[in-house]
């Protein structure tokens, strides 16, 4: 189990005490340090690059929302704030902060924070996980690109590495693309160029600009209105064959339409 390395912020000595005593008790967290300043903080979150920080808003010589500007780096920090009223609690939305806890504040309370705070970094790992295998493999220049058997999706909260025979077909759906895979869906953040040049060779081919079907799941074609053609799958689903790649589909066929 990969754990959360976790930084507490607070010029208060009980209330690090308060928060390291709670965090002691889930095995997910390790805590990496704790600070009782502003200026620590910053230092803390370079040097220790924590995934969690329970971030305390009002502090002499820096506050908590200082101290996120002034740590930057590329690698941000899923952040609680703790805070001694509501107005700065509300600013932490501001910044994209995963919640905040109110002082003085109840176990419930707090383990509630924390929980979000997991759920955020495990959706974080999990789009960083998507964006390597999705990389992979690396190629020399040289060499042909290599065509995907499976491809990674996401789906409450999983990444599945889905076959890339068991796709029926793939539609555009606004910056993204939807892949369908017999009764289920998946929404994937690829366009729909990046796929087609990842399928080339395989039994893909785009028929709209919009849509890209696996030959191998076609059971016919329809003549339509205007000599135009309907691509009618396996399962029943048509979908529209546009007359700018008809041509497409012909060359995979190897005969005209």
């Amino acid at each position: 189990m990969r754990t959360n390395r976790t930084l507490i912020v607070d010029d208060e000595p009980t209330a690090r005490e308060g928060m390291r005593r709670l965090l002691a008790t889930d095995p997910e967290v390790r805590l990496v340090g704790e600070c009782s300043s502003g200026r620590e903080a910053v230092a803390g979150i370079r040097d220790a690059l924590p995934d969690l920080v329970f971030l305390d808003v009002r502090m002499p010589d820096l506050e908590g929302f200082a101290v996120l500007r002034q740590a930057g780096g590329e690698r941000i920090p899923a952040v609680v704030f703790v805070a001694d009223c509501e107005r700065d609690a509300l600013r932490a939305f501001e910044v994209n902060a995963v919640d905040y806890v109110l002082k003085p504040f109840t176990e419930e309370r707090f383990r509630a924070a924390l929980e979000r705070a997991k759920q955020r970094i495990h959706v974080a790992r999990l789009d960083e996980l998507l964006c390597a295998v999705t990389a992979l493999p690396r190629r020399d220049a040289w060499q042909r690109p290599r065509q995907r058997d499976r491809l990674p999706v996401r789906s409450n909260g999983t990444v599945t590495l889905l076959p890339v025979r068991e796709i029926e077909w793939i539609d555009a759906e606004g910056d993204s693309v939807r892949v369908h895979a017999g009764r289920t869906s998946y929404l994937i953040r690829e366009t729909m160029k990046s796929l087609e040049d990842a399928l080339e060779g395989a039994c893909f081919v785009r028929i709209h600009r919009s849509t890209i079907v696996n030959l191998d799941k076609v059971k016919e074609l329809q003549r339509f209105i205007h000599g135009e053609y309907v691509v009618v799958l396996v399962s029943g689903t048509t979908l529209k064959l546009s007359r700018g790649y008809r041509e497409r589909l012909e060359a995979h066929l190897g005969r005209a339409l």
